[in-house]
């Protein structure tokens, strides 16, 4: 008996060891997971504070940066020229390093101004997919397919639709053009001008030059070209709507200055009282989010139908790159020429509220002159 009641003690003894073991290792768990936790909260608000830091030095500077970003764009845009027609095969590692350096740095800007959420647009998983495209599969022809689509559909007629425009002495302006542009000038030079394509663009039996990916059948063309994109896009819909409108709601609802996508076009429609404006209230004001989701869809299918014919033509895919670059100058132009001189003077005002003791500087004087002769004239022209 005593030996029984010896073994139960030191096996009930044994048990609270190990059940003690466990407790002090959970609680070590938890007290590593509480530390994780506060140490990325930490590195989160000291990134945030970094962006907010960058953003204000560059907006106290601005007048210089801009002179400094139209020089270095200027000869940016000659070099990829340059490099368009010198070597084309190459034209996506240019690409690729443009996206890996700037997209960081806009979130780092637009985390400051509160547009971060924009980084969420359907552009942007676009290009992350065209950069895992050209960086691991390069030769993958369905992907390379979807891509096109991609890039010559949505993103290549938001470039006209949405009025982009090509300022050389604005970053952020560049890099909207470009995002939109790049892309589909790469998937230009792969399908037409890459000689690394060259061997597959000669098929057996044919002495006729053929494009690269090679498709006869009008159901794999109809399939990966439109089907499949139409999927991907249906899939990154869902996604933005369960992020901004699930998860991110309330985030929204608090602060109002936060923009995203449809709070910028609703905005501006509702000012201009235009038509989409009214079409999308057709459905009451609750329903414009879903209205907006709608005419999306609706100019995503058509801008991915569009891509079947100018994926088969070579003539016409010039033509449409002529056609977007001409669109994206054009508006940098009318931009220059009706937007700037009007946000320079507003600037300037606001300036001159804060400070109105301080003596006015010569540039101040030009702005009040370019100020009462844009006024001379809308007086002469309504006269």
């Amino acid at each position: 008996m005593l030996s029984d009641e010896t073994v139960e003690e030191t096996n009930g003894d044994s048990f609270g060891k190990v059940k003690q073991r466990f407790k002090d290792r959970s609680q070590k768990v938890v007290q590593t997971k509480a530390i994780m936790s506060k140490k990325a909260v930490q590195t989160k608000e000291m990134l945030s504070k970094q962006a907010v830091k960058i953003a204000k030095q560059a907006e106290e500077h601005e007048r210089f940066i801009n002179k400094v970003t139209h020089l270095l764009g200027v000869l940016g845009f000659g070099g990829f020229c340059f490099l368009l027609g010198a070597r084309p095969h190459d034209i996506h590692y240019v690409y690729c390093l443009f996206y890996i350096i700037f997209v960081p740095l806009r979130w780092i800007y637009y985390r400051f101004k509160k547009w971060h959420y924009y980084l969420l647009d359907f552009c942007y998983y676009a290009n992350t997919i065209f950069l895992v495209d050209l960086l691991m599969y390069p030769k993958n022809e369905k992907l390379f397919m979807v891509c096109f689509s991609f890039a010559e559909g949505p993103l290549a007629w938001a470039l006209i639709v949405w009025r982009c425009s090509l300022v050389f002495n604005s970053v952020d302006k560049i890099v909207s053009v470009l995002i939109h542009l790049l892309p589909g000038l790469v998937f230009f030079t792969i399908r037409w001008w890459n000689p690394e394509s060259f061997a597959a663009m000669h098929p057996e039996g044919s002495s006729r030059r053929a494009s690269w990916p090679y498709v006869e059948d009008k159901s794999y063309l109809l399939t990966w070209l439109f089907l499949v994109p139409l999927g991907a896009y249906t899939l990154w819909q869902v996604l933005y709507f369960l992020i901004v409108n699930v998860l991110r709601r309330q985030r929204l609802v608090r602060d109002p200055e936060v923009m995203t996508s449809y709070r910028e076009l609703s905005k501006k429609a509702q000012k201009a009282n235009n038509i989409w404006w009214r079409l999308s209230g057709l459905l009451g004001d609750q329903n414009r989010m879903f209205m907006y989701i709608a005419f999306q869809a609706i100019f995503t299918v058509a801008t991915m139908a569009l891509t079947v014919p100018i994926f088969l033509s070579y003539k016409l895919h010039v033509i449409f790159q002529i056609l977007k670059i001409s669109a994206a100058i054009w508006n940098g132009g009318s931009f220059l020429l009706e937007v700037m001189p009007k946000q320079v003077i507003l600037k300037e005002k606001k300036k001159a509220e804060i400070q109105p003791a301080q003596p006015q500087r010569p540039q101040d004087q030009s702005l009040v002159l370019m100020e009462n002769s844009i006024e001379t004239n809308r007086s002469t022209e309504a006269s």
